[in-house]
């Protein structure tokens, strides 16, 4: 078949969105299908089966947006007329710009559309101050519904918790999957020596965007008041806008300064397999593919209980789980589980086992039956 894949966000793999969208990518085009990428990722002009497109300017905000890492892509319409030429699917990943244009022509052209879930309203609304304001992201949500998900033929929701969120807000139900965006075979137990620095102290892991909604700040607070606290090891693998002020904030809090850097894959299942415990403070997440990362190599996790977060649904224990706003209870956690090795070893066994259902292959499988699905009914129905 021929696919076309329409990315407003696409660059680096240092973020989820565009993580998710390669691994599709490589992996329809694995099973044999041809598939044409619509996208403002300059660096790839030129190569074979990428359609760029220009991006958005927000004029004197343009610096603020690329202090954040974000480039959306501005539709044209030339170009997306060229891309779904002769196109079989569309598969739409954000409900933004251009795949608001892509949406639009396919139903016209009578191409079937499936779109991913990768944008929580709160990612927004955090740029904006307006992250707790419910009334406002219930809005969002109405505005992704008229703008892009009434237009396609199935949504691909990579949690229950997503789905239910969106439909909430919608007052609808909508017609689409539920499909983890899956882990990578690369993240696999493997335990490695710790870097003879951190010899003599606990590793604690979180991987993450810095900002906002991810809430460094709580970890940090919860590390400080833990009876371990001199010998805790905070790495915070990811990047962001807010790097400068939670090194500032740790600096006053923390006998260790943390690690913040980004790593590439291959570092950070080093990193997973050296530490001794991940926590997971996010309270805005739809999935957390890196939450399940660790647990895929056997780490044990610490999740906020947030009930703007899907990542709880990963706690297999109550121990596994704590108050989403509350240092004190995240120290007591943590103390729990530093506490007691015999007691995280039962539980890393437990986790390695719940890990195989994320097995990505076995998602990417799922994803483009999804398509195809959606191509056949389509059809039957013309």
């Amino acid at each position: 078949m021929r696919i076309v894949v329409v990315c407003d966000v696409l660059g680096a793999e240092n973020n989820g969105t565009t993580v998710a969208a390669m691994n599709l990518i490589r992996s329809l085009r694995a099973k044999g299908h041809e598939v044409r990428v619509v996208c403002p990722d300059q660096t790839r002009e030129g190569e074979e089966g990428y359609y760029i497109i220009p991006t958005v300017s927000f004029g004197p905000l343009n610096g603020y947006v690329r202090k954040n890492g974000v480039t959306i892509a501005r539709p044209k319409r030339a170009t997306l007329e060229a891309a779904l030429d002769g196109a079989d699917a569309v598969h739409l990943l954000v409900p933004f710009f251009a795949s608001h244009t892509a949406a639009k022509l396919a139903q016209e052209k009578g191409i079937p559309v499936t779109a991913g879930f990768h944008c929580q309203a709160e990612n927004f609304s955090n740029h904006i101050f307006l992250m707790n304001a419910k009334r406002f992201n219930r809005g969002v949500y109405r505005f992704f519904d008229r703008f892009v998900y009434r237009r396609v033929d199935c949504i691909h929701y990579p949690t229950q918790f997503i789905r239910d969120t969106y439909e909430q807000a919608v007052g609808h139900a909508t017609i689409g999957r539920v499909i983890s965006n899956g882990v990578n075979a690369m993240f696999r137990p493997a335990r490695t020596e710790k870097p003879q620095e951190f010899a003599d102290r606990f590793v604690i892991l979180f991987t993450g965007r810095f900002s906002k909604e991810k809430s460094h700040k709580i970890l940090i607070d919860g590390a400080a008041r833990s009876k371990y606290a001199d010998r805790i090891q905070l790495i915070f693998a990811g990047s962001g806008p807010s790097e400068k002020t939670l090194r500032e904030y740790a600096a006053k809090r923390l006998k260790n300064p943390p690690v913040m850097r980004f790593f590439s894959r291959s570092e950070l299942v080093n990193v997973i397999n050296f530490a001794d415990l991940y926590v997971h403070p996010a309270e805005i997440e739809i999935e957390a593919i890196s939450c399940l990362e660790a647990i895929a190599c056997g780490l044990v996790p610490v999740i906020a209980d947030s009930p703007r977060s899907a990542t709880r649904f990963f706690a297999l224990t109550e121990e596994n789980l704590f108050r989403y706003d509350d240092p004190d209870a995240l120290a007591a956690r943590i103390d729990y589980w530093l506490s007691d090795p015999a007691r995280r070893e039962a539980c890393r066994q437990r986790y390695l086992g719940y890990a195989a259902q994320f097995d990505q292959n076995r998602c990417m499988d799922d994803m483009e039956r999804m398509i195809l699905e959606t191509v056949e009914k389509k059809h039957e129905s013309a």
